[in-house]
């Protein structure tokens, strides 16, 4: 329309006025300025029709609309692309274990989950954070309702960065610098007021859109004296996760003690050992008195 309003306001339009300088080339009808719109908008140049510098407006009408053309095509391709994206349907496929567990580890009480990607496509520049939020007091009697207090991770990479090749499990010392130190297998009811939360950052590989996911752990989801079972398995040459047993868990043993007690207290670690050393011995002490109970000597038979 604008391009026809200024052929015919120049009179270009008009029949029998060949002498006169046309602001567009080769414009007859509305049809020819439609035709030459879809030219400038999609810079297709049949060469048929062109602006002249007979009318200054043409050419700002002319550079207005290659702006506007670029601005659409560049609105669309990131309307149909983040569209196509959909990175939180990639954040779908990040899963965590439903419980999170405490066991010893090293000599240590250690809090552990598992994380795992489903698709094959990677996740690039993975980091994993992880924090407490809890209702604390201050010595200055002020209540702070949300507390939160960042949690180290041990994920044998190093920092926050882990390698997400395969499921793995994340687990964080319980030390004298972890919010935990104090936390006793009575604590973990949902009365308790504590939340794990575990954050999941990484980079789409097909698209390089960072994607998040995200979990948290109530204290009553929190299983004292457990351990993941193992999923990877290794058959003929090459490794394979079984999904189905990705939140399983085995019970092992564990003192039922806060970390600091169990640092101020090494004894009852080794109290632990000698006693889950001794079970397999008394159990197998039992099953051979029991074999022996079996067989007899008949004096008859004896020479």
């Amino acid at each position: 329309m604008a391009w026809w309003l200024i052929a015919f306001a120049h009179g270009d339009l008009a029949p029998g006025e060949s002498d006169i300088v046309p602001c567009i080339t080769s414009i007859h009808s509305f049809s020819s300025a439609f035709l030459f719109s879809i030219e400038v908008q999609v810079t297709i140049g049949f060469g048929g029709r062109m602006v002249t510098e007979e009318c200054p407006l043409a050419i700002l009408v002319l550079i207005v609309q290659n702006i506007v053309g670029l601005m659409v095509n560049a609105i669309m391709l990131g309307c149909i692309f983040m569209k196509t994206a959909q990175a939180h349907r990639r954040a779908e496929t990040l899963i965590f274990s439903k419980h999170a567990v405490i066991a010893l580890r090293h000599g240590r009480l250690c809090f552990m989950l598992r994380v795992g990607d489903l698709r094959k496509s990677m996740i690039i520049s993975a980091t994993i954070h992880m924090q407490v939020v809890r209702k604390t007091t201050s010595p200055e009697g002020e209540v702070v309702p949300l507390h939160q207090v960042d949690i180290p991770m041990e994920n044998g990479v190093g920092g926050n960065s882990i390698f997400l090749v395969a499921p793995l499990i994340i687990y964080h010392v319980i030390d004298t610098n972890s919010p935990l130190y104090d936390l006793a297998p009575s604590d973990l009811h949902h009365h308790q007021d504590l939340e794990i939360i575990v954050i999941l950052e990484g980079v789409v590989e097909t698209t390089g859109i960072t994607t998040q996911a995200r979990t948290s752990y109530l204290a009553d989801e929190i299983l004292w004296g457990q351990r993941f079972v193992p999923i990877v398995t290794e058959e003929d040459g090459r490794y394979s996760v079984d999904y189905s047993k990705f939140g399983n868990t085995i019970k092992v043993p564990t003192p039922l003690c806060t970390a600091r007690q169990l640092d101020e207290d090494r004894s009852l670690l080794d109290a632990l050992t000698l006693a889950s050393a001794r079970g397999p011995l008394r159990k197998r002490s039992v099953a051979m008195a029991k074999a022996k109970a079996k067989f007899s000597i008949s004096p008859d038979s004896l020479p």
